[in-house]
């Protein structure tokens, strides 16, 4: 990791296009084993400072139309505080049911859960049939992880049966020093922001964006009355 770091702070993002992806890497994950451990809590005690691990863990497997992201910053939103307190549900369960879908979605199903669903940071490798994105591209990453097979989500992806929060309903999320996204997640990383200000506004600012002003939304613009 400390090469790859080492390339995209001097510029040279250039040359991660010969860079071997690390086989493991360091992330912020939750446990299957410790997902009982606040039993009994009320909501304000739980302390995700017991139940969030910085562990290192192997990098997965690059699948067809998928992208592993060298990660520069990443946030904490809802879903990564649900996570950790393990409310309203365990997150496992939605990796367990993940994992039932394919051969592929199977790699998400493990005894940890690595969280986050925000990102900016820098492709470090494509899976096969991806042509918009090569190593080096700097990017972020929307949270919204969708199959794209079912017709009810080819006009409103959140329509979609197979839809789930990356990061929070699936594995490999975004609070790691690498993730693994589909590339239909990505966007190309504003260039007058920072890595931070890149990485900080996604899930939340979407999803008002959504709901407020989109024409899935309530379509709402300036001047409008409300």
């Amino acid at each position: 990791m400390r090469d790859v770091l080492d390339a995209i702070l001097s510029g040279e993002t250039a040359a991660l296009a010969g860079t071997k992806v690390p086989e493991h890497y360091r992330g912020v994950l939750v446990r299957k084993d410790e997902q009982t451990m606040f039993e009994g809590l009320a909501s304000r005690d739980k302390d995700p400072r017991q139940s969030l691990h910085v562990e290192e863990v192997p990098t997965p497997e690059l699948g067809p139309m998928e992208a592993v992201v060298a990660v520069m910053a990443s946030s904490v939103n809802f879903n990564t505080v649900w996570t950790s307190i393990f409310e309203p549900v365990s997150t496992f369960g939605f990796l367990e049911r993940y994992g039932r879908l394919n051969d592929l979605t199977a790699r998400h199903d493990l005894p940890y859960h690595v969280v986050g669903s925000d990102l900016s940071g820098v492709v470090l490798a494509v899976g096969p049939g991806v042509s918009r994105w090569q190593p080096g591209d700097h990017v972020v990453a929307h949270c919204l992880s969708v199959e794209l097979e079912d017709p009810q989500g080819h006009d409103d992806t959140m329509m979609d049966p197979q839809q789930r929060i990356w990061g929070f309903e699936t594995n490999f999320g975004g609070l790691a020093e690498l993730a693994l996204v589909k590339t239909n997640q990505l966007m190309p990383k504003p260039a007058h922001l920072t890595w931070e200000e890149a990485a900080a506004p996604g899930l939340v600012n979407s999803t008002a964006y959504r709901q407020l002003v989109s024409r899935n939304g309530a379509a709402m613009k300036q001047g409008d009355t409300v």
